[in-house]
């Protein structure tokens, strides 16, 4: 794939990746006339927008999974965040992307379990239970890292989407794992940013502000966040899992990260897009195969092989 093709595929999910409002045609007009008038209001109101997730009901499938933990809530600075605990024995931590659940990461707790593992995870500031407001990718680097430091050592660690991204920086701040599953991760903030303003109808000079103002609240450059420049740095065992089809997070981006993790492994899937594939029993198979394998290799006890009926589905070995 060329360039060229890759920015006309990136602008062909724009629309797609935002899930966006009835009205967007409305918005995306008034956006684009405030964008050219008064560019800084625009900059505030995107923004506000940008780091505001939405907060979408939680289905019953989730409701009666959380019934079945045991709920912590945490308190990470001024922010409380929800919590849920499942099991015994090496824990493994799940993070949810942006606008997410932990919870929906919840076909992985049983067969976790099953295999040894306690698992939490836990809804980041700005979603799902947790203190409503705008929220910040350090700020859920920061509440990974406070969840992890709770339980101990992790066993490993499985993350979604742009949760992938702040995950990817705690490990390079200095979190452990014994081991790092990412599905549809972003390997940057400025791809997301991109579609969001071109979604909503913000003009460059907009974005740009928008993210000067961002960093300027977090005291640090989007850079910080590049994923494929932080991955040479670490060590953990990665298995990427992206679907060809993903219309919020190309699969360019876990190829990426992958190819700049050193021994990394990537499993591509076809026709799951970027949720369903957190539910794929395929998917789940291999991503909990991995966790246990390697918690073997560094002699962590857990339970016995999977089933030797669960077959992957395409792993390249891209590192």
């Amino acid at each position: 794939m060329t360039d060229a093709d890759y920015v006309e595929m990136e602008k062909s999910t724009i629309v797609r990746s935002f899930n966006p409002p009835r009205l967007l045609p409305l918005v995306r007009t008034t956006n684009r006339a405030l964008s050219a008038l008064a560019p800084a209001l625009a900059a505030r109101l995107a923004t506000r927008r940008f780091t505001t997730p939405s907060r979408p009901r939680r289905p019953a499938p989730e409701i009666e999974l959380l019934a079945t933990a045991r709920a912590r809530p945490m308190q990470i600075g001024t922010r409380r965040i929800e919590t849920w605990l499942w099991g015994t024995g090496p824990s493994v931590l799940l993070v949810h992307g942006w606008g997410g659940r932990g919870a929906q990461l919840g076909a992985l707790v049983g067969p976790l379990v099953a295999r040894g593992f306690s698992v939490v995870t836990f809804d980041a500031p700005g979603h799902g239970a947790s203190d409503e407001g705008t929220v910040t990718i350090p700020e859920i680097t920061s509440a990974i890292r406070a969840v992890a430091e709770s339980r101990g050592p992790l066993a490993a660690l499985v993350a979604h989407s742009v949760g992938a991204t702040a995950a990817v920086r705690a490990l390079w701040e200095g979190l452990e794992a014994g081991a790092v599953v990412l599905v549809g991760p972003a390997a940057d903030l400025v791809t997301p940013s991109l579609r969001f303003s071109e979604t909503f109808g913000f003009s460059r000079e907009v974005r740009e502000r928008m993210h000067r103002r961002i960093e300027e609240r977090v005291g640090r450059s989007w850079s910080v966040f590049d994923a494929v420049a932080l991955a040479p740095a670490l060590a953990a065992p990665l298995l990427v899992i992206h679907d060809r089809g993903d219309a919020e997070i190309p699969w360019q981006h876990g190829a990426a990260i992958a190819r700049a993790w050193r021994g990394a492994e990537m499993l591509m899937t076809e026709g799951l897009g970027h949720r369903r594939i957190l539910r794929a029993p395929d998917v789940v198979a291999a991503a909990v195969a991995f966790v246990a394998a390697r918690a073997a290799e560094r002699g962590i006890a857990a339970a016995a092989d999977a089933d030797p009926q669960a077959k992957p589905l395409e792993i390249l070995m891209a590192g």
